[in-house]
């Protein structure tokens, strides 16, 4: 696995959680990384993005209320999820794509928001 991710679980409407993912030694090098989301039954969907420059973009449910950031010298990405809904709950998976645009997935983790 070349991208691990973590840190889902079950949380109350209106609480927080961090997910967190590391992009595995044997990968050389990471460009672009990205959380997406799939709901049961649904597409995949973007929710951030984040650019080797730093420079962020959100999807507009996430925007407000999610935080992306990466740490490029440990090649990790986390997306900080605070007031959380009942329609955030999906299966998560961190994105990768390296300078020469091949694209990594990690294995999804899940985040159940209970009303």
């Amino acid at each position: 696995v070349q991208l691990q991710a973590s840190g889902g679980g079950v949380v109350q409407a209106g609480g927080s959680l961090r997910l967190s993912c590391v992009v595995s030694r044997s990968v050389f090098s990471i460009g672009t990384m990205a959380w997406y989301r799939q709901a049961p039954g649904k597409q995949r969907d973007l929710v951030a993005t984040i650019f080797p420059n730093g420079t962020t973009d959100y999807s507009h449910s996430a925007k407000g209320r999610f935080t992306i950031s990466r740490d490029n010298a440990e090649m990790t990405t986390s997306l900080q999820m605070n007031s959380l809904k009942p329609e955030d709950t999906a299966v998560y998976y961190c994105n990768g794509v390296s300078p020469c645009g091949y694209e990594y997935w990690g294995q999804g983790t899940q985040v159940t928001v209970s009303s």
